[in-house]
C-alpha cells in the first residue's frame, strides 16, 4: 500500500529565525507538515513555499 504521508523527523528555520520540526510531507497535496516550538497543532504549508521560506539547520547559507 502506497501511504500518502511520508514521515520525517528533520529541524529547520524559517524566515523570522524560529527552528521548527518538520514531521512530514503529503505527496498527494505536496504539503509539508511541522510542528513550531510552544503550538500544540500541526502546521502546513505547500511545498514550494517551504522551500522558498525554509533552511535545514546547520545547511543555511
Amino acid at each position: 500500500m502506497d501511504e500518502r504521508v511520508v514521515k520525517t523527523d528533520k529541524l529547520y528555520r524559517d524566515r523570522r529565525g524560529i527552528i521548527v520540526r518538520v514531521t512530514g510531507y503529503d505527496r498527494q497535496t505536496r504539503w509539508i507538515i511541522f510542528m513550531r516550538p510552544g503550538y500544540s497543532h500541526e502546521c502546513c504549508v505547500p511545498k514550494w513555499y517551504f522551500e522558498k521560506y525554509f533552511r535545514e539547520v546547520g545547511k543555511e547559507g
